[in-house]
């Protein structure tokens, strides 16, 4: 057996939650690896629906799970997000959950920077959430950040708030924007200790014993590929690494225990704020499929953009992103349209191209090329093996995997945990 890395394929908001929960039966241990509580992940479980943010899917289940140091946290709306999900009945204490002791937190006046940016930068905003992840990231590598084990030591508080007041309150009055009271912040911040203290851990260790005692760990990135900072729609991407290396650097397990990579894919593409976006559809159809896909952020409650399939780009994601097989969601929302259409290369300034070029320009440039489809009127929503799917739905999951280069390893033809069609246990690789 071998341990699994969840990625995102696309622009994020897959369904990731759904296929995470599904596997996380046959897991002993879920990893949250990167992002912050900006990603939204949606399982619904016997008719019950639970939105996560920070925390991992394996806690519905009382699978034991990590937050790792690849995440940044925002204490607050973690306890608040532990305290709603008690309330939905599942137990969550220090046996469910760990958070890596190294992992950096996001503080109030992160959140205040990140919208006084955004709304200083007019046109040329990014289209973040506003929840203050990207100034996290940026004080993380700047090396100014506070984390988890620095609740616990009062002589390393102080001297780290004063660090980050001093850099942020210039940038907050370069904006025009109100300072923050360093007496504040650090009442807020040792009032929110006692609660996460209990939870912290060296998770690398408790990952290394796991690993040692043969346990299956499942690993669950937030976002998408292409939102990656590297290799995403640059600038209008995360503040993080979403590829499946990050997997190891933000849990702290060594490359050698990262094993088979799922990608997690729509059956057509969707994406949420700004940035390049090849085959989006402004529509009848578009708007026929957001309303059947259900498509608003499960965090923010945007409503995603709405396109046809994007083979170069999903192709692109396996090639950098080392996926192995793709788990192919909400194929049940193209049930009942004629003509179904995947985008197999691009046209750019008179030549076609086979990838998404880095470019800015150049991406906001590229034009579609597609191929056509026969769609289904059959419904296949709820569908739980291969044979019951009609036979142009079972052409369009077979082109797509040629185009892709990728097989499909699961396809989910409906929100329920069940309605899983297994074509190949990633376990087993």
């Amino acid at each position: 057996m071998t341990n699994v890395v969840v990625v995102g394929s696309q622009w994020g908001d897959e369904g990731k939650g759904k296929v995470v929960d599904w596997l996380a039966s046959r897991a002993d241990v879920v990893v949250r690896f990167q992002g912050g509580h900006n990603a939204g992940h949606t399982l619904v479980v016997n008719g019950v629906s639970y939105k996560l943010s920070l925390l991992p899917s394996g806690v519905v289940r009382g699978t034991p799970s990590i937050i790792g140091n690849g995440v940044v946290i925002d204490p607050w709306a973690l306890v608040a997000e532990i305290e709603k999900i008690r309330g939905q009945g599942v137990t969550i204490d220090p046996s469910v959950l760990k958070i890596a002791e190294n992992a950096s937190l996001i503080l109030p006046l992160h959140g205040i920077l990140d919208q006084a940016r955004e709304a200083a930068a007019g046109k040329g905003k990014i289209g973040t959430t506003g929840r203050g992840i990207g100034p996290a990231y940026e004080d993380k590598v700047a090396r100014r950040a506070i984390r988890v084990c620095d609740l616990d030591d009062d002589a390393a508080l102080e001297m780290k708030i004063d660090r980050l007041l001093a850099h942020h309150n210039a940038l907050l009055k370069g904006l025009g924007a109100e300072p923050v009271d360093g007496q504040v912040l650090w009442d807020q911040v040792k009032e929110i200790a006692a609660q996460i203290l209990p939870y912290a851990s060296p998770v690398w260790r408790d990952l290394d014993d796991y690993r040692k005692a043969g346990k299956r760990i499942l690993f669950e990135g937030a976002q998408g590929a292409l939102l990656d900072v590297d290799h995403g729609t640059y600038p209008f991407v995360t503040s993080s690494n979403t590829l499946s290396g990050q997997a190891s650097v933000g849990s702290g397990m060594g490359p050698g225990g990262i094993g088979y990579v799922l990608g997690i894919t729509k059956a057509y593409t969707t994406r949420v704020g700004e940035g390049p976006f090849p085959t989006e559809l402004f529509d009848d159809i578009g708007a026929r499929i957001g309303e059947r896909g259900r498509e608003f952020g499960t965090v923010t409650g945007r409503k995603r953009r709405c396109g046809w399939f994007d083979a170069v780009l999903v192709r692109q994601a396996v090639k950098v992103g080392g996926i192995n097989g793709i788990a192919l969601t909400k194929l049940d929302v193209l049930d009942g349209f004629d003509e179904l259409k995947v985008c197999t290369g691009y046209r750019l300034d008179g030549k076609v191209i086979d990838y998404l070029p880095a470019s800015m320009t150049a991406q906001a440039s590229v034009e579609p090329i597609y191929e056509s489809w026969e769609g289904w009127s059959q419904s296949t929503e709820g569908a739980r093996s291969f044979a019951d799917l009609p036979a142009t739905a079972v052409k369009y999951v077979r082109r797509i995997e040629e185009l892709i280069e990728a097989p499909a390893a699961l396809l989910s033809t409906s929100p329920e945990r069940d309605d899983t069609i297994l074509m190949r246990d990633p376990f087993a690789d």
